[in-house]
């Protein structure tokens, strides 16, 4: 569903401010993968994620979902390949729309538009009832303004839009991380009950490792613009936390020394 094949990416080159961000990544995910991402700051995680999307271009490689080559394509054309949960829950809504507003527009990505009722009264029902599976009491709040709700019912009400339309390839950039613990675990398991529904493929990032090792049927570590460590299956889920430390400091030849990931 994704190859990534030797892509490099280099911000401010030619500068004191060189830095190289993505030294030859290549990455092939099977459909229904789900693939958790974790390394230190400045690993080349967003980066990646951001090439896929087509933030920026990137300075050679290649990028292919599905096998249609994307490298060349604009970010907004990239969008109906994709869905994206952002870090900050104040990305990926129009805050001053309603629920039933955003979930609308979600809906309609990609679709022709035209002079019509806005929203039917079928897909009303279909919309309460994908937000009462989240339980957060979203479905009795579909003219609120999205800026009303919290971060949890925010995220959750991201990842529904960004899934709506069965995308082909769902990236998720530390999409918990601005959240408390109890709500962060809660939007994790929707997360993982979404993408098992719609049998999607996703890549998540996370700075939690113990999440990294809970979720996921594959885990990349990746450190320089490198991925230094791949593992899947069985093999996956008997890894401990200790045993990714030991891992990074085999294949990057340091001490992991992420403060913000220890603490997780």
């Amino acid at each position: 569903m994704l190859e990534i094949r030797d892509i490099y990416k280099t911000f401010n080159a030619g500068t004191q401010n060189e830095k190289r961000a993505l030294n030859g990544v290549s990455l092939t995910l099977n459909d229904g993968d789900f693939v958790t991402v974790i390394g230190g700051n400045g690993a080349g995680k967003s980066t990646t994620l951001n090439a896929i999307a087509g933030v920026w271009p990137v300075d050679s490689g290649n990028i292919l979902i599905d096998g249609v080559d994307i490298t060349k394509l604009s970010e907004f054309k990239r969008a109906k390949y994709l869905g994206r949960v952002f870090q900050d829950p104040m990305t990926g809504t129009a805050a001053t729309m309603s629920i039933l507003e955003n979930m609308a527009i979600a809906a309609r990505r990609g679709k022709s538009r035209g002079l019509r009722w806005g929203v039917t009264k079928e897909e009303k029902e279909l919309y309460m009832e994908m937000l009462r599976k989240v339980d957060l009491g979203l479905e009795d709040r579909l003219t609120s303004k999205v800026g009303l709700l919290s971060g949890g019912q925010r995220q959750a009400l991201t990842l529904i839009m960004a899934t709506i339309q069965k995308p082909q390839l769902l990236l998720l950039d530390e999409h918990t991380a601005a959240l408390d613990p109890k709500t962060a675990k809660k939007v994790l398991a929707l997360t993982d009950e979404v993408i098992a529904e719609h049998k999607l493929t996703a890549i998540m990032i996370t700075h939690n490792m113990k999440d990294a090792i809970q979720y996921g049927n594959r885990l990349v570590m990746m450190h320089e613009g490198k991925i230094i460590y791949d593992v899947a299956g069985e093999e996956k889920k008997n890894l401990k936390v200790a045993d990714l430390l030991v891992k990074f400091e085999q294949a990057s030849g340091g001490e992991f020394a992420n403060d913000r990931m220890m603490l997780s």
